[in-house]
């Protein structure tokens, strides 16, 4: 029987559903609070037909879209590529003035902010898609949370390709065998995912969008209860974001690292006694029975993830640069302080800095910088020219907006 893991009381409280929301499902004979009597066969039947009228309207607007989407593209050129006429920079602003308009017709009762944003995303995929859709690499196989961030960037109209690793992501992406790959970069409760860091020092691939995912971990298996589990498989991050769960409920089970945490769904699949960490696909996808639900450590467990392509691309007003940066001696005191000092001069926010071994000598380091804006906004773009003639290694990873919802 599938258990759902009792939350501590940081866990924010749900709140109460608006007077204006879809009522909650009744028993058989209940009536809503208030109803003194059911709405009249001819009034339904009325409300049917407007509904109909409606989604005609819709349905025109979309074909018009549509039409015009595909203007758009031939405007750019009869020789241009698929991939020339995706902008995430246009996609963020069509999807952040969508937000506006649900929150000034929040008092009139609407659709959730991101179920919208789903609505538009998926709208313009599908108008991208007309020709072809995009090709799209990441970490497989089918049913990894990095497939859910696919999705939920580019829409289900876009071709997900499952690669068997990190590099060869980065590898098809390089070679022009995918458009672009999404990679995990770091996770709220772990940090950083340093085999990404890594690849970024060797590739020549550019970031051109991120995508921030919420990670609810679930336990699978084809046992019918928690008795039955002899060990977990999972990716380790996932291993490590569940792991005071696993010392309360299986302090016992062996604890055994996957490459994906769909490999080790396959994995449950196939063995006895074996139960796999994993999102709900996974389990869909591989007939798996959930024994708990939401057993992540933390409450607001979130993954993000930087979408790799190799072209640049403008700025959308709402932005994010990463920066690959390093100095001649960086055991030298102060010699991050005046590698950064620009940044500050200039008031450009730093966000994140991570460190990592640079592979060029021991104990040298090459530090990964996100700051707030685009490379090409004017404050941003005159502390990026200071900051390079201090650095003995300089690279703009690339500017990209940043994550919507």
């Amino acid at each position: 029987m599938a258990i759902r893991t009792r939350r501590s009381a940081s866990r924010p409280a749900a709140k109460a559903t608006p007077k204006r929301a879809v009522k909650r499902a009744l028993k058989p004979g209940a009536k809503p609070v208030g109803a003194d009597a059911p709405v009249p066969r001819a009034g339904i039947e009325s409300l049917r037909g407007r509904i109909d009228a409606v989604d005609r309207e819709l349905h025109a607007l979309l074909n018009e879209r549509a039409r015009l989407a595909r203007e758009v593209g031939v405007s750019k050129g009869k020789q241009g590529r698929l991939v020339d006429f995706y902008r995430p920079e246009r996609e963020s602003q069509v999807l952040r003035m969508a937000l506006e308009r649900n929150a000034a017709a929040r008092a009139e009762g609407t659709l959730r902010d991101e179920e919208v944003v789903r609505l538009f995303r998926e709208i313009m995929s599908a108008c991208l898609a007309q020709e072809e859709p995009l090709k799209v690499g990441f970490l497989g196989p089918e049913g990894t949370f990095s497939q859910a961030a696919v999705y939920k960037h580019f829409g289900h109209s876009a071709r997900a390709l499952a690669l068997g690793s990190i590099d060869e992501v980065f590898r098809e992406v390089e070679a022009g065998h995918a458009d672009f790959g999404v990679v995990p970069i770091e996770n709220s409760t772990e940090g950083s995912v340093n085999h990404t860091l890594d690849r970024f020092l060797s590739s020549p691939l550019l970031i051109c969008g991120e995508v921030e995912l919420r990670i609810r971990q679930n336990l699978m298996g084809r046992m019918k209860s928690l008795r039955e589990v002899k060990r977990v498989c999972s990716h380790p991050q996932s291993l490590a974001q569940c792991r005071e769960w696993l010392n309360e409920h299986l302090p016992e089970a062996e604890r055994i690292p996957e490459s994906s945490n769909a490999e080790a769904a396959r994995r449950a699949r196939d063995e006895r006694g074996t139960a796999a960490i994993a999102g709900t696909t996974a389990a869909e996808v591989y007939g798996l029975e959930v024994l708990a639900s939401d057993i992540e450590d933390r409450p607001d467990n979130t993954t993000r993830f930087l979408v790799v392509g190799r072209r640049s691309f403008g700025p959308s007003g709402q932005d994010r640069t990463t920066l690959l940066l390093s100095t001649g001696h960086t055991e030298a005191p102060g010699a991050l302080h005046r590698l950064l000092e620009p940044l500050a001069r200039h008031r450009v926010s730093l966000s994140r800095i991570e460190s990592r071994p640079s592979q060029r000598r021991k104990w040298d380091y090459v530090f990964f910088i996100d700051l707030e804006g685009h490379a090409e906004d004017p404050h941003v773009a005159k502390a990026l020219l200071l900051l390079k003639d201090r650095a003995s290694l300089y690279r703009v990873l690339g500017s990209y907006p940043r994550a919507v919802l």
